[in-house]
Formats: C-alpha cells, sequence, structure tokens
C-alpha cells in the first residue's frame, strides 16, 4: 500500500527517457547540407533564394497548370520560356541532375518528405565508378 519509493522512481525513470532525445543531441547541430549546384546552366527559373523558400510552390504551380488547363510553358521572371516538367527541366543533365545530391540533402536536412514520386518515376542515378586495382 505503500509504494511511493517505486511510484517516485517510476516517475523519475519516465522523465529520463521521455527528455533523453532533448540532452543527447543537446549542442550538436545537424549539418548543413552541401548543395551541388547545377552543372551547366547558370539560372534557375527564379531566383536563388525564391527557389529555396518556395518551390514547392512552384512545382504545385506547375503541376496544376500542366494537368488541368494543359499550359506547358512557363515564363520565367527574367523572360526565358522553360517546359513545365519536373524530370526534363529541373532533375536534367544540365540542372540538378543527381536527385541524392541535390534533392535529398535538404529534404533529409529539414526532415520534408515530397509526394513528388508518389506520381513521377524516380531518377535513376549511375552509381559511382570504383578506380580499379593494380594487382
Amino acid at each position: 500500500m505503500y509504494d511511493g519509493g517505486k511510484i517516485i522512481t517510476g516517475v523519475i525513470i519516465g522523465l529520463v527517457l521521455m527528455t533523453f532525445p532533448i540532452w543527447y543531441t543537446s549542442g550538436r547541430a545537424a549539418k548543413k547540407p552541401d548543395i551541388k549546384l547545377p552543372v551547366k546552366e547558370k539560372q534557375c527559373v527564379e531566383p536563388k533564394d525564391y527557389m529555396r523558400k518556395k518551390h514547392m510552390q512552384l512545382l504545385d504551380l506547375w503541376r496544376d497548370s500542366v494537368v488541368r488547363v494543359a499550359q506547358r510553358s512557363y515564363v520565367a521572371f527574367n523572360g526565358a520560356k522553360y517546359d513545365m516538367s519536373l524530370q526534363n527541366t529541373c532533375i536534367s543533365a544540365d540542372c540538378h541532375a543527381k536527385k541524392t545530391e541535390f534533392c535529398d540533402e535538404c529534404h533529409n536536412y529539414t526532415g520534408v518528405v515530397p509526394t513528388c514520386w508518389d506520381c513521377h518515376i524516380e531518377p535513376k542515378e549511375e552509381p559511382k565508378e570504383k578506380p580499379e586495382e593494380k594487382h
């Protein structure tokens, strides 16, 4: 009937377990992603700050325009025309060719799970070649 010691011990153990993630990672910041900029293109469809903050809204606009209105061209801020295509414009050989080095870096850092690949085919990347061993 007098289990006060067991209750207090249980509460302390519970508090330690519940707060473990907070104090275990205290002072350790996640590594900021090392973003690989476009390979050949010097300019994205919109300025860098806009793309960092609102690229998902732009891709949603593209999706809605292509699927619902059948509009396939996008006129950028500088007057350049682009094909509204995730795979053929954004993740192409000229721009952000490697999904793992571009998209995944930031999405993993921020803990975001995009739904792009629910509809689109995820691009296959060539594995890095290993240097040949000399015998």
